[in-house]
């Protein structure tokens, strides 16, 4: 560590900075029995020095709080909501909704790991023109199975699903659907297809291991009358107005380029008007914090939102809206094309077949999450060091087999104490004890700046200095067996901390691969 505090309060204290830092360093230098050396540099800097005990107490700690090492109080229990995923019910996720899934659900871990009080939701968006479309797609398909003249409309979805759930659909209902009026027909349609696509959704969520805590319907928000409460308050703190047969929300207010559009003059709600409404229940159930985790194609929509959030009254800062980059799927090296209404995708469920759940989520978390991600199934599949889970797994795996070993070769490493670890003195000892302190540093980062990415980029650091110091060092043939047992302690330790950091991930640690 390092402080510029002397130079800072020489002029109170009516010092020269080097004697002031000398005064600090007789001061403090035999009350802090962690600190091995304190320098003075330069005009009067002060530099620290830790000594080895130190670090090598960090061991005692991993061991002793195991499955809690890293976890802490820091969020004092701040009610804080996430609202991931929320694809439209219009068809499969596909992996661009599984980045999404990951990112959502490790903040999550992360949040409720670093003492936050944490609620997941997912909004269905099961009103409005998506939807419609979605019923008259069916309807058309259910007439061509039936044998009737029908022709898909241009903007309808194509996918081969949308047939799988006419049939469903004919097998339920033909006898009642053609009794119907075509409105009914329609409404019938709509609502069988949002049912059947929302079911397999939650099964794909489920195992993908995300779980929302709440499904929550745009359609009960329309219903309940939400949406027409947020418009008075809107009204009543001169915030709307009516122009030209429609409702307008006064967006300029707030740094938009334009007012916007809250209900169409033909009395349609637009989405915006939706989501306001959303955000004013989310607030009304008493979360300090809103997390939304959304598409970069939402990059212009979320200032409005966030002008949205100004407008009924709550500070900027009590929205965070977390932007998902595009996953570029690739097989050897060649772009898969991907689109949800021509049908041509592949599906998340279909690549956690093909690649696993832990290697999807743990690529969907490689990288910052408004960066562009390079997903190559083949990569991914393979079972080499350039594959980041492969990587990182193997690091885990292989300290299970370090400890397999030595059961098969009757070494017990004992009771650890400070005693006993004192003999981790290399540099390749200190790396890796450093690394492991700086956990709970790395959580409470990841928490604090909504990016659970630093958890991956940390069991990739952790793991590249694991393997790095088993090439130098022998462990169950160290030259004695104090060593020996030291160095199974320091391994353990290791693979709690990535145990405890693929779990945020979501991700399994294997013992053997």
């Amino acid at each position: 560590m390092a402080t510029n505090l002397a130079l800072v309060l020489s002029g109170q204290a009516r010092q020269k900075p080097r004697d002031l830092a000398q005064e600090i360093v007789d001061e403090i230098k035999d009350k802090a029995p962690d600190i091995e050396k304190i320098e003075i540099a330069g005009p009067g800097f002060l530099n620290f020095t830790f000594a080895s005990g130190f670090w090598q107490k960090t061991v005692l700690d991993i061991l002793n709080r195991g499955e809690d090492y890293g976890k802490s109080t820091a969020g004092e229990g701040r009610k804080v909501q996430i609202e991931f995923v929320s694809a439209n019910p219009t068809g499969p996720l596909h992996i661009g909704h599984g980045r999404g899934a990951a990112v959502g659900d490790s903040l999550a871990r992360v949040l409720g790991a670093t003492g936050h009080d944490v609620s997941t939701e997912y909004y269905i968006n099961d009103a409005g023109r998506q939807m419609r479309l979605l019923g008259e797609s069916v309807l058309t398909r259910a007439r061509q199975i039936l044998g009737k003249d029908a022709e898909l409309p241009k903007e309808c979805y194509k996918g081969e699903y949308i047939k799988e759930i006419a049939k469903d659909l004919l097998a339920e209902h033909e006898k009642t659907l053609l009794e119907k009026s075509e409105t009914e027909r329609a409404a019938l349609c709509q609502k069988f297809a949002t049912d059947a696509i929302l079911a397999d959704i939650q099964k794909d969520l489920k195992a993908f291991r995300v779980e929302h805590e709440v499904w929550f319907s745009e359609k009960s928000l329309i219903e309940s009358g939400a949406v027409e409460r947020t418009f008075a308050r809107l009204k009543e703190n001169n915030l709307a107005y009516e122009k030209d047969g429609a409702l307008w929300f006064k967006a300029t207010e707030f740094g938009d380029e334009k007012d916007r559009v809250l209900v169409k003059s033909s009395g349609e709600l637009t989405y915006f008007a939706s989501d306001i409404a959303y955000h004013d229940h989310k607030f009304n159930r008493g979360f300090e914090l809103l997390v939304d985790i959304w598409g970069a194609d939402h990059h212009g929509y979320a200032p409005r939102i966030k002008g949205a959030v100004r407008a009924l009254g709550k500070p900027p800062e009590s929205l965070e809206i977390i932007l998902v980059q595009l996953v570029n799927l690739l097989r050897g090296g060649e772009q898969v094309a991907m689109s949800t209404r021509a049908g041509e995708f592949e599906t998340l469920s279909d690549v956690c077949a093909e690649v696993g759940v832990d290697a999807a989520r743990f690529m969907f978390l490689s990288r910052k999450s408004d960066s562009h991600l390079d997903f190559d199934l083949e990569l991914v599949k393979q079972r080499s060091m350039e594959n980041p889970v492969y990587y990182v797994q193997y690091a885990h795996a292989r300290i299970c087999s370090v400890m397999r070993k030595a059961e098969e070769r009757n070494i017990h490493a004992g009771q650890p104490s400070a005693e006993l670890l004192a003999a981790l003195g290399t540099p390749e000892d200190l790396e890796l004890l450093q690394l492991l302190e700086q956990f709970p540093d790395t959580l409470a980062s990841a928490a604090k700046y909504l990016s659970p990415h630093y958890v991956s980029f940390y069991l990739m650091d952790l793991a590249t200095c694991l393997h790095r110091y088993y090439t130098v060092h022998q462990v169950l043939g160290a030259e004695n067996a104090e060593l020996v047992r030291a160095r199974m302690f320091l391994l353990l330790g290791v693979a709690q901390v990535i145990r405890n950091g693929l779990f945020l991930l979501g991700v399994n640690a294997p013992e053997r691969m």
